[in-house]
């Protein structure tokens, strides 16, 4: 098996405090790994795209343009209900980089509150070009099978299936070491023996290299504006959230998700975005024959 690799779940620093990768150390870091491409998939907006498409490709690295999307649990994204999902959406090409801003738009102008929303509905309406893949244990299928739902978790797999279709719709498993992941990364293979839905492997990554792992806690603390010792602050549980070389992903997945190694980067190849640049670009403006 080829130990090539691509990670298409990644925050940078405009996952803010949160992430703490910066472009131009991403785009080093990947060129000193060996790897040709990457997705940079930020919390709930694409504010950082342009500036990751332009030194990406300056760097000789393939960018994947992505999203980790805030999706509502079932409710119109236009109400205030502060239950949501995350979901990964990447674009495969440019009808779904137009259809990603379209959606990130809509999130923050109509859909705010707390966190830029969208629902499923939306998500089928902009669906075209876009490959989803089910996120971190705040997915709603990990999440669902997380809380011993494996009914709600088997029920929402099948609706981002409707919504994607079986190319591109994948069930993300991550090597991270954390006790109810790899609980859940069982569950999620189960899932895609009975379902016939394709698993995808990535490392979540939030932070370069494996020590900046506290740096990365500190971050969080201040988002969530707790002192670093308080027992109620979410952070990480271990220090598996870093840009990991393909030699390490293949080590950690091939005695068990072989095929989900093997699936990120065939995802990675299918993802092509072009942008183009350098063009100005002004809106309609219709005018009255007479002013």
């Amino acid at each position: 098996m080829s130990k090539d690799f691509t990670h298409l779940h990644l925050h940078t620093q405009y996952s803010f405090l949160d992430g703490a990768i910066r472009i131009k150390d991403l785009i080093k870091r990947v060129s000193e790994l060996g790897m040709k491409q990457v997705a940079v998939t930020d919390h709930g907006n694409m504010f950082g795209a342009l500036d990751f498409y332009k030194q990406a490709k300056a760097g000789g690295i393939k960018p994947i343009m992505g999203i980790e999307a805030y999706i509502t649990g079932g409710a119109d994204y236009r109400h205030k209900v502060r239950e949501n999902y995350h979901l990964i959406l990447l674009a495969e090409n440019d009808i779904g980089y137009k259809n990603l801003r379209k959606l990130s738009s809509e999130a923050f102008i109509n859909g705010k509150y707390y966190f830029p929303r969208i629902d499923k509905k939306l998500l089928y309406q902009h669906r075209e070009g876009i490959i989803a893949t089910t996120a971190c244990l705040g997915g709603e299928v990990g999440k669902k099978f997380a809380d011993g739902n494996n009914d709600g978790a088997r029920a929402a797999a099948r609706e981002f299936l409707s919504i994607f279709g079986r190319d591109n719709f994948f069930l993300e498993v991550q090597p991270n070491g954390i006790p109810t992941q790899e609980k859940v990364n069982a569950q999620l293979a189960q899932l895609s023996r009975d379902e016939n839905i394709r698993l995808v492997a990535t490392n979540d990554c939030h932070y370069v290299m494996r020590e900046q792992h506290d740096a990365q806690n500190i971050l969080m603390a201040i988002r969530q504006q707790k002192a670093w010792d308080d027992p109620s602050l979410h952070k990480h549980e271990t220090d598996a959230f870093y840009i990991r070389s393909p030699e390490e992903m293949h080590d950690l997945l091939v005695g068990t998700y072989p095929d989900a190694f093997a699936n990120a980067c065939d995802i990675g190849n299918r993802c092509k975005v072009d942008m183009d640049l350098g063009k100005i670009y002004l809106p309609p403006f219709p005018c009255p024959d007479q002013i």
